[in-house]
């Protein structure tokens, strides 16, 4: 087969057309490619092996990762159109939003803290030590903390709340439940937390003033929201012009009986959606990485998203 048939016959499929543009101007592995258009992992590696079979691609390894880069070898008789039809395709809503994914994953690329941050939680795990717990460490990080105002949104019983309250202004817990609220309110009471406030209300409609709290945090409880947009609203809403988003939720996962076990009406959030949803809202140096991993199936992954009302330092 000739190397233009080769090439027909690989641009003949829209996918493969779309990994080229996104290969276009960078080099990716395949696990940042799924990242980025939510393909599976099988059937990236499909089209990618199908496009280096045409000499489209090339590939380098890097210890157990394969990157891959659109080959510009100026020897390709075909190279113009084939170029030509890569940028035909860039209208499309679907590359638009790859576009807008692969800059945030090249820039989560580039940041560093997070290894950092996995290198010392492993070092931590490994080597025992009297006292050297998590909640410890918690506890130690907590008083790094200055004074502010938190709404708790989706907060149950207040677990996490009462954790602030060591050195938060004010917490303001809210939950849906009437018999959670009143278990918190109770619990404070009984533990001498006079910073709490536990409040009767929806997360999509929360019983706060416009720009009251420095800090808005949902901590595993966007995915029990009917419209995790709505309760995004809300939480800009509610803060102050140098405020703060903070998200604890599950990763997309595929554990439906979640639904049925833990009420929860969302399957977790891929980083891409979760992210968009932020950004429409109109929150600013938008965050998101991997927090922890569970070792044991459904093995459920948590995500950490971070953002910023205003575009402010």
């Amino acid at each position: 087969m000739s190397q233009t048939l080769k090439h027909l016959k690989a641009l003949s499929d829209p996918t493969r057309l779309r990994l080229l543009a996104l290969l276009q101007h960078e080099e990716l592995s395949v696990n940042e490619i799924q990242i980025i258009t939510e393909l599976g992992q099988s059937r990236i590696s499909t089209h990618l092996s199908l496009l280096q079979e045409a000499d489209l691609l090339r590939s380098r390894r890097d210890g157990k990762r394969s990157f891959y880069k659109i080959n510009n070898d100026p020897t390709i008789d075909s190279l113009n159109w084939i170029t030509r039809a890569i940028e035909s395709t860039k209208k499309q809503f679907q590359q638009k939003e790859d576009a807008k994914n692969l800059k945030r994953v090249i820039n989560q690329r580039h940041k560093q803290n997070q290894l950092y941050f996995n290198q010392v939680a492993g070092r931590f795990e490994q080597k025992y030590g009297p006292g050297r717990s998590w909640q410890a460490f918690g506890k130690l990080l907590i008083e790094l903390v200055p004074p502010l105002d938190i709404a708790d949104l989706g907060s149950g019983e207040g677990l996490v709340g009462e954790l602030l309250a060591q050195k938060a202004r004010k917490i303001f817990c809210i939950d849906i439940s009437k018999k959670i609220v009143k278990f918190g309110q109770k619990n404070a009471k009984k533990n001498g937390i006079k910073n709490i406030e536990f409040l009767h209300g929806d997360i999509e409609k929360i019983p706060l003033e416009t720009k009251s709290v420095d800090v808005a945090l949902f901590s595993q409880s966007l995915h029990h929201a009917k419209n995790p947009q709505t309760a995004l609203k809300e939480a800009h809403r509610i803060l102050r012009d140098s405020g703060r988003l903070i998200i604890l939720d599950l990763m997309e996962h595929q554990f439906s009986q979640a639904k049925e076990v833990y009420g929860d009406l969302w399957l977790g959030f891929s980083k891409n959606t979760l992210h968009n949803w932020i950004e429409e809202v109109g929150f600013f140096k938008i965050d998101i990485s991997e927090a922890d991993r569970e070792d044991d199936p459904p093995h459920f992954t948590t995500l950490l998203a971070t953002a910023k009302k205003t575009g402010l330092s």
